[in-house]
This record gives C-alpha cells, sequence and structure tokens, in this order.
C-alpha cells in the first residue's frame, strides 16, 4: 500500500510540539465501565442462530458491560473523568476545557459534555461534544493539544464515552455481539520537553459514510412512529467492508505516522488499538508489524465500547504497569464515517507533580 487515499489525494500529519511552543501530553488518565457483566451465553439466548462459541470464535469477546437502566453515557464519562483527574493531582475546578467524544449522547441536545461539567463540579469549562465514532478519542486529543497551544498552562479534560446497548438489533448477529458500553478518560496539559504528544494523522473518507451508521433520529431521516416500528434507530454496519477498510487504510497510515519522525513499529511499546474485534486486531498487529509491542487489549472483558475503547484500554495498560515514562506509545482509533486518528506519544510521567 502507498501512502495515499483511494481517491488519491495524500493524507497529511500533525509534527508537534510546533516552534517554541510547549509540549504537550497526558497528565492522567481513567475509565469506568458499569457493573452488568453480560456474557457470551446470555447475548446468544437474543439472537438467532447462534451460540456463545461463536460469538468468542468469530470475535475473541467473551464478556461486555451494559450500562444500568438508570445510567446514560454522562453517568459513565462523568465517573471515568473524576478518576482521570484524580490520576493527574488536577481539581475539577482547574479544568479549563472539556471534550466529551461520544456518539451516543444523553440527548440529541444540550451536548453530554454540558451534563458532565455538572456531574464533576467542572464549572470553569467551557464545554462541546464530539462526534467521529470509534475514533472520537484521537479527534479530541488533538484538539486538546491545539487548545493548550493556545492557550499555555490549560488544562484540557478529553472524554469518550458510549453507550450503545441501547441501540442494538438482536435480529443482528453482525453488530449486536459486539457492543458494550464504558468511557475513558485524560486530562491534557503541558508536560516536559521531548514528551507527549509527537504526532498525529486524523483522516475521514466520507465516501465510505454507509458502512457504520444509525440511518434515523436526525434531520434526513427524522424520528416517526414508522423510523421505530422498521428499525431505523439500531446501529448498523457492513462488517466485511468495515474489515476491508481497515486492513487497507489502517497500516499505512501508521507506518506514514512513524516514518515522518524516523521511526518504525519495532520503536514502538504499546500499541493502543480501537477495540474493535478480537480476529480483527490479530491481523491488523500482523499486517503492522507490531507483534514485539505490548498490545493493549481489553475487548476480551468489555468488547467493543465505540470511542471508549482507546481510552479505556490504554488507561488499563497504565494502570497495569505495561506503560512507564518514555515509552513510545502508539494509539490508533477508526470508525464511521470512515474516520480514522492515530496519534504517536513519548509517555511523560503522570500527575501534576513531575
Amino acid at each position: 500500500m502507498t501512502g495515499e487515499r483511494m481517491t488519491g489525494e495524500t493524507t497529511r500529519s500533525t509534527m508537534h510540539p510546533p516552534a517554541n511552543g510547549p509540549s504537550v501530553g497526558i497528565l492522567g488518565t481513567g475509565s469506568y465501565v458499569p457493573a452488568r457483566e453480560v456474557s457470551n451465553e446470555e447475548v446468544a439466548a437474543r439472537v438467532p442462530e447462534i451460540t456463545a462459541e461463536w460469538i468468542s470464535r468469530k470475535t475473541a469477546i467473551r464478556a461486555r458491560r451494559w450500562a444500568a437502566d438508570d445510567e446514560a453515557t454522562s453517568d459513565l464519562a462523568a465517573r471515568a473523568a473524576t478518576r482521570a483527574l484524580a490520576a493527574a493531582g488536577v481539581p475539577a475546578d482547574g479544568v479549563d476545557r472539556l471534550l466529551v467524544s461520544t456518539s451516543t449522547g444523553d440527548h440529541p441536545q444540550p451536548p453530554t459534555a454540558a451534563l458532565v461539567q455538572q456531574l464533576i463540579g467542572a464549572h470553569a469549562a467551557g464545554c462541546l461534544d464530539i462526534n467521529a465514532v470509534c475514533a472520537g478519542f484521537g479527534y479530541g486529543l488533538e484538539l486538546a493539544r491545539s487548545l493548550v497551544v493556545a492557550n499555555p498552562g490549560s488544562r484540557v479534560l478529553v472524554v469518550a464515552a458510549d453507550v450503545y446497548s441501547r441501540i442494538l438489533d438482536f435480529d443482528d448477529r453482525r453488530t449486536s455481539v459486539l457492543l458494550g458500553d464504558g468511557a475513558g478518560a485524560a486530562v491534557v496539559g503541558e508536560v516536559a520537553e521531548g514528551t507527549g504528544i509527537l504526532a498525529t494523522d486524523l483522516t475521514t473518507r466520507g465516501d465510505q459514510e454507509h458502512l457504520i451508521k444509525v440511518r434515523a433520529g436526525g434531520s434526513r431521516v427524522p424520528t416517526s412512529a414508522a423510523t421505530v416500528a422498521e428499525g431505523g434507530h439500531y446501529f448498523t454496519m457492513q462488517g466485511r467492508g468495515v474489515r476491508d477498510f481497515v486492513m487497507e487504510q489502517v497500516p499505512p497510515a501508521l507506518e506514514r505516522l512513524l516514518a515522518r519522525l524516523d521511526l518504525d513499529a519495532s520503536d514502538v511499546d504499546c500499541f493502543v488499538p480501537h477495540q474493535a474485534n478480537g480476529v480483527l486486531l490479530d491481523e491488523l498487529v500482523a499486517r503492522c508489524g507490531l507483534q514485539k509491542a505490548h498490545v493493549a487489549r481489553v475487548l476480551e472483558r468489555y468488547g467493543n465500547i465505540g470511542s471508549a475503547g482507546v481510552p479505556v484500554a490504554l488507561d488499563d495498560a497504565v494502570r497495569g504497569g505495561a506503560v512507564r515514562p518514555g515509552d513510545l506509545v502508539l494509539l490508533s482509533g477508526f470508525g464511521g464515517g470512515m474516520s480514522m486518528a492515530n496519534c504517536l506519544l513519548r509517555w511523560s510521567p503522570t500527575g501534576e507533580a513531575r
């Protein structure tokens, strides 16, 4: 594969830090998954013509978490945010901006970020939502980095949270066996020179938007009794098309990102991919030549948790000791749009006291 889009337009990476600008990175991470664990056996009992063994073999997922009836996306996001703030040693009223990545917000409006603000007490923060589906956390990191560069000394809280259990069609085995609920978060601010976010690569292929979508509920197809009856509000995905997109687009994008810093896959200490499907991730790691890196995986326990997958897996790796100061960490989110967000970091000591 070449480093070009299928349309022939060359993608671009952004190198950091800019001249005379501060180094920006992650000060602390946090995550939260709901208490309810849902086994493959429970899912198989609701989906026609499959077994628990089939789910495990096709996806490597053994269980997933589903939100309680009284939990919404903002509740999960607030719990992950609070844990990230504690890890960073930053009080909620010390957050300057609050970004929430989600495609399953509490309401069409107001933004879920405004609800999270109230739940955690970040009353001084400007808030907004990001919807780049499963690539959203990486888009949030790049926006957070830009905000810190523009406002030195500021701190940005990036949260990714999704509750997909509310939009599953249990007659569709391609999607209903994959998805779960969860939230991950990171506090972004200035870090020691030579560490933090080194480069990012953000791309979107709008010509492939049909591969993943929720068809109804927006201005194109407004909610009605008919859209509800025909299942227009369920999550849909063309699994083969998504797999082909990932294998054709992600490996060259990661190679391109590393090459811009005169690095290659053997230099990566920890790879944190979107937690899409375990079988797909095995193939992706091999295709990218990342077998020597620690691959952060939580999908076996939590399933595909949308935009939360990357930060939850990152937090799991950090808290488990798999990521240490000085490590080269490669994040890769990909999903609906079709969008990709790849980010390369030199890990810095977490917490404000660096």
